[in-house]
């Protein structure tokens, strides 16, 4: 069961300054107003009061959207300890929060720590120095390498982000910059493909000429490929793509860029075609076909808008007559029957 993520939204706040690619604002659909310990006790009281409220879930409060480490560590007190009521009923069972590299102290982490904060993930975004630069984040590579020892020392689970087609970053350093993350063993894996969003330094060197976004089938593919390399070692990705908000797909929101409603789904399914390729009959071995997955498979398979049908069809030039459920078949396999 998939824990209870009840999410906290601080948007720029404890952040120096702001990256080329950011707009919070837009993002969590969160307009300007600082997050006192008030807002977040009238958050967690309508969570618990929700009929979606699980306790079995494990619920878990999270600090998106800004550096929460960067706050004052007054603030980070507050904050903190209006979640901490909640936690001694028994109604929270854990707390995370998102921040930098750069931004991580031993006083900070003393007091995540003894508030219960059980998982830290950190917008590492590249692990390629020109790539940061080019972005305006501040830090470097090597703080991030540190940054995930720190935390692995103090006992923390550590989550990283990652953008690929952020400036000077390409699909082949972007695999490099996965292999890096790889040998960091952290505990998940978010990847958030650069999107380029009204009003940000990246908007206006896009309308420049100066910068150029993935094509969406680019990132659906880099995203396949560095998924399926962290799951292959056991680190899952949590999540593929921005999530959706009404200020960030309003008209003009965003201005160019991978975007799509359903990324996540597009890769999911683009992994899922990678995995089954070699079962396929190969082209022009088979008129017409049945294809028999497990009944979860069968979305997948199929694709968005049946786009995974055209896809087997145009590799094996056989006409997909029907795609059956089988309760026989474990998850990501097939079975092929020639018509």
């Amino acid at each position: 069961m998939r824990p209870l993520i009840i999410p906290i939204f601080i948007p720029h706040e404890g952040c120096p300054h702001r990256c080329v690619f950011c707009e919070q604002h837009k993002i969590t659909d969160r307009q300007i107003q600082p997050m006192g310990p008030a807002h977040v006790e009238a958050i967690l009281r309508r969570a618990v009061a929700s009929p979606r409220f699980d306790i079995r879930r494990n619920p878990e409060v999270a600090f998106y959207g800004g550096t929460f480490t960067g706050l004052p560590i007054e603030k980070m007190q507050r904050l903190i300890g209006a979640v901490s009521p909640f936690v001694k009923e028994g109604l929270i069972r854990s707390m995370r929060i998102s921040t930098r590299p750069d931004a991580l102290d031993e006083e900070r982490l003393g007091l995540l720590k003894t508030h219960g904060v059980h998982t830290v993930e950190l917008g590492v975004q590249s692990m390629n120095d020109d790539v940061l630069s080019r972005s305006r984040r501040g830090h470097t590579a090597q703080d991030s390498i540190r940054a995930v020892e720190i935390l692995k020392e103090e006992g923390f689970r550590v989550g990283i982000q990652l953008m690929p087609g952020l400036p000077g970053d390409s699909p082949a350093n972007f695999m490099k910059t996965v292999e890096t993350v790889l040998s960091l063993k952290p505990d998940m894996v978010r990847l958030y493909p650069t999107v380029v969003i009204q009003g940000t330094e990246l908007a206006r060197q896009y309308l420049k000429g100066t910068y150029q976004p993935l094509t969406l089938d680019s990132a659906v593919a880099v995203c396949r490929d560095a998924a399926m390399r962290f799951e292959a070692k056991d680190i899952p990705v949590i999540r593929l793509g921005l999530q959706a908000s009404p200020s960030l797909t309003e008209k003009n929101g965003i201005l160019a860029g991978p975007w799509h409603p359903a990324f996540g789904f597009l890769v999911r399914s683009a992994m899922y075609h990678s995995r089954i390729a070699p079962l396929l009959p190969h082209y022009g071995a088979a008129a017409r076909i049945r294809l028999f997955v497990s009944e979860r498979d069968v979305p997948l398979i199929r694709g968005y808008k049946n786009k995974g049908i055209c896809l087997i069809e145009k590799i094996t030039g056989a006409e997909v007559v029907e795609v059956l459920p089988d309760e026989r078949l474990p998850g990501k396999r097939i079975e092929v029957e020639w018509l």
